[in-house]
């Protein structure tokens, strides 16, 4: 198949563009700069500059590489773009992200009606955003929790399904590159476990996640699916883990009065209130296998 991959050069875009290629497709993928262009090349794709924002760059884009399938994984997290995480500012740093998953996710709908693409899949989140009331752990039947960040998912999510496509919720990414900042936090013991850590968090690692996209392309998958490892946890079981495999100290403990008033809301929610997600869904309909059934073995391997 012709792939077109919106935001190749992000750090599951690096992962799916050589996997997509080795399965023998055709892939364009997209940048946002021209200097990672090369990049592109190296994984074996045909490289466009594209503003996800600017619907006449997208619909170009998408015209001259005549898809079979678009993907979209474009988000707005680097440094570039997004700037420095402050907990208490966080509607600033995903800002550009939550544009991408709405005018961005509707002007690549827009470009593959007019292309004639009729199969789009789409990145969303699942690593603790599940509706909190109810079990800690949610199907693809939950909703998600409202905020002002998963209402842009909401909104990309239901504009991927009405078209006919697929949404992946990833969980929370770990490999090369994806997590660097946490595990320098927890390595100055900077990320503290607020209240009981009882809030839970499901992982998938990038190579995990690469893989699924892959099979969500080749089967033409529809709906929504939970893109997730096997064991959604507590943060106070895979806080102080983790802490343990870097060698760093034991991570503090801070109330959550106090985390609230420090770090804002959507940590405290995270880290108290937080659902993790069943991955059942994906493994039964797409045949998904993960290398890293665990983010205990995961982390044991990637990240000690």
């Amino acid at each position: 198949m012709r792939v077109f991959v919106a935001g190749g050069t992000g750090v599951l875009g690096q992962r799916l563009v050589p996997r997509l290629v080795a399965a023998g497709h055709q892939v364009t993928a997209t940048t946002t700069s021209a200097a990672k262009l090369d990049l592109l090349g190296r994984l074996g794709a045909d490289g466009v500059v594209m503003d996800g924002l600017d619907a006449a760059s997208v619909g170009q884009a998408v015209a001259q590489a005549r898809p079979d399938v678009i993907v979209n994984q474009m988000t707005g997290l680097s440094p570039t773009h997004a700037g420095k995480l402050n907990p208490r500012k966080a509607e600033r740093f995903f800002a550009a992200t939550n544009r991408l998953r709405t005018e961005g996710m509707d002007h690549l709908l827009a470009a593959a009606e007019a292309v004639g693409v009729d199969h789009v899949v789409a990145q969303s989140h699942a690593s603790f955003n599940g509706i909190a009331e109810g079990g800690w752990v949610k199907t693809e039947q939950d909703p998600l929790q409202v905020t002002e960040g998963t209402k842009a998912l909401i909104h990309l999510e239901d504009a991927v399904v009405a078209a006919g496509g697929a949404v992946l919720r990833y969980g929370g990414f770990y490999g090369p590159g994806a997590n660097d900042e946490q595990i320098d936090l927890i390595r100055k013991r900077l990320l503290p476990i607020i209240g009981g850590g009882t809030g839970y968090t499901s992982w998938v690692h990038l190579d995990d996640a690469a893989e699924a996209t892959v099979l969500a392309i080749q089967q033409r998958a529809t709906g929504v699916f939970n893109i997730v490892d096997d064991e959604p946890a507590p943060v106070s079981a895979w806080l102080p883990y983790l802490a343990q495999l870097l060698e760093a100290k034991p991570p503090r403990r801070v109330p959550a009065w106090l985390a609230r008033l420090l770090a804002g809301e959507m940590a405290v929610g995270m880290m108290v209130r937080g659902r993790g997600f069943s991955n059942a869904k994906a493994k039964r309909e797409l045949g998904w296998q993960l290398r890293y059934p665990s983010w205990r073995q995961g982390f044991q391997e990637e990240l000690a």
